[in-house]
C-alpha cells in the first residue's frame, strides 16, 4: 500500500463544522438585512418570510411553502394537518433524530419503527410495508444525512393503502430522487433551518412544502393558533411563525445554497479518493450515492467496526478533529419509549449502525488539506492497532 502523504497540522485542528467560515464574507450583508428588519419592524411573517417561502417552493419545485418556527414544528403541523390522532399507526424508522418521532407521541399516535437498509441508512421499503396495518395513517420516511430515501416503493404502498406520506426532509435540501426533489416527493415535506444544517439560520426556523393546495391553507392556519381571521379560532392550532429575523438571514444565504452543495460533493468526493488510495476502503464503509439520486452531504458518515469506532473517534479528538455519532442510541430503545416494548435485536441493522456510524468533516469549507489531514490520521491509527478489515 503506498503512504499516504504528509500534510502539516491545521492550526487550530479540524472541526466538525465551522459556520464563522461561512458566515464571514456574508456578514456584512446579513447585518444589513437584520437592520432592515428592525427598521420596517415586520418581526413575524412579514415580507422577509414571503420572500424566503417563494424561494423555497421554486427551488423545491412545489406550489406552496409554508414557514414555521422550527423543524421539529414542521413535522407535528404536517401530521396535525393530516388528521393524526390517539389510536393511528405512524411508521417511521428508528435510525433518525429524536424530533420525527416525538411529533407522533405528541399528538397520542403509536410509533411504529422499522429498520433500515445498511447500505443508505435510510428506512427500509420492505421493511416498512411488514408493518402496515389496518390502522396505520402515514408513512414518515427521512432523508438521512442528505441522501434520499427510497421513494417510489413508499409511494406506491401510500397509495394503495391511503396513507399519508411525509417527508422528514430536514437534513436534505437540495437533494434529489429520480430528478424531483426532497420536498416534493410525498404529500408534505419537513425541512429545518438549524444552523448545522445546509442551509441554516441564525437559530431555529423551518419549513412545509407541498403541492396540495387545501393542505398548504390548513397548515397556514395550524401555524397560528388556528386562527382566522383574529381571535376567531376555528381549529386549534400552535403558536409556530416563523420570525423575520430568520428569515432575513436565510434570504441572504439561499443564493449561495447551490455552491455549497457543490463543495460538499467535491469534499464527499475527494474523501473517497484519499481513503481509497490510502487503501482504508478496506477498513471503513465508505458511504455511497445512490443511483438517481443527488446526495448533498449534510454529513460523511462512515462505518467503523464497532469494536474499534469509539477508540478512532478518541483518537481523533487527540488531534483536534470534530467527529459526531448520528445515532449512539436508536429511538426504539430510548428510556423514553421503553413502555412501547420494543426489544433489543427487533431492528437489527439500525442497532448495528448505531454501534459503527462516525461522522466527519463535510462543510462547505473544508480544505483539501484538512481532508488529508483527517485521512493520515485514520490512516495512522489503523496502523498502530492493527485494526481489521470489514465484511
Amino acid at each position: 500500500m503506498a503512504k499516504a502523504a504528509r500534510v502539516s497540522a491545521p492550526d487550530h485542528g479540524v472541526p466538525l463544522l465551522d459556520i464563522n467560515r461561512q458566515l464571514a464574507p456574508l456578514l456584512e450583508e446579513i447585518e444589513a438585512a437584520v437592520a432592515r428588519v428592525f427598521r420596517n419592524g415586520s418581526f413575524v411573517l412579514g415580507p422577509d418570510v414571503e420572500q424566503l417561502e417563494t424561494s423555497m417552493a421554486s427551488y423545491c419545485g412545489t406550489r406552496h411553502a409554508i414557514g414555521c418556527a422550527s423543524g421539529s414544528d414542521a413535522l407535528l403541523l404536517a401530521l396535525m394537518a393530516a388528521g393524526i390522532e390517539p389510536g393511528d399507526e405512524v411508521i417511521l424508522p428508528s435510525y433518525t433524530f429524536f424530533a420525527t418521532a416525538s411529533a407522533v407521541a405528541r399528538l397520542g399516535a403509536r410509533i411504529v419503527f422499522a429498520d433500515i437498509d445498511p447500505a443508505t441508512f435510510n428506512v427500509d421499503p420492505e421493511d416498512v410495508e411488514r408493518r402496515i396495518t389496518a390502522a396505520t395513517k402515514a408513512i414518515i420516511p427521512v432523508h438521512l444525512y442528505g441522501q434520499c430515501a427510497e421513494m417510489e416503493p413508499l409511494r406506491q404502498m401510500a397509495n394503495q393503502h391511503g396513507l399519508w406520506l411525509v417527508e422528514d426532509a430536514a437534513q436534505a435540501i437540495g437533494a434529489e430522487y429520480r430528478e424531483q426533489p426532497a420536498g416534493s416527493l410525498g404529500d408534505v415535506g419537513c425541512f429545518s433551518f438549524y444552523p448545522t444544517k445546509n442551509l441554516g439560520g441564525a437559530g431555529d426556523g423551518g419549513m412545509l412544502t407541498t403541492n396540495d393546495d387545501q393542505l398548504a391553507d390548513r397548515l397556514r392556519l395550524l401555524r397560528v393558533h388556528g386562527m382566522r381571521p383574529r381571535y376567531y379560532h376555528p381549529a386549534i392550532g400552535i403558536n409556530s411563525r416563523l420570525d423575520s429575523l430568520q428569515a432575513a438571514v436565510l434570504n441572504v444565504k439561499f443564493p449561495h445554497l447551490e455552491h455549497w452543495t457543490d463543495l460538499r460533493q467535491q469534499n464527499a468526493a475527494r474523501y473517497v479518493t484519499l481513503f481509497t488510495a490510502a487503501g482504508l476502503d478496506r477498513h471503513l464503509v465508505l458511504p455511497t450515492t445512490q443511483p438517481a439520486h443527488r446526495h448533498v452531504w449534510n454529513q460523511f458518515v462512515v462505518r467503523v467496526p464497532a469494536a474499534e469506532r469509539d477508540a478512532l473517534r478518541r483518537y481523533l479528538a487527540s488531534w483536534k478533529i470534530g467527529t459526531e455519532i448520528y445515532y449512539p442510541v436508536p429511538l426504539h430503545l430510548q428510556e423514553c419509549y421503553r413502555h412501547l416494548d420494543i426489544p433489543v435485536g427487533s431492528l437489527p441493522h439500525t442497532e448495528k449502525a448505531a454501534t459503527e456510524s462516525l461522522a466527519l468533516p463535510i462543510f462547505p469549507e473544508l480544505r483539501a488539506d484538512e481532508q488529508q489531514w483527517v485521512v493520515d490520521r485514520v490512516a495512522e491509527f489503523r496502523q498502530s492497532t492493527g485494526c481489521k478489515q470489514v465484511a
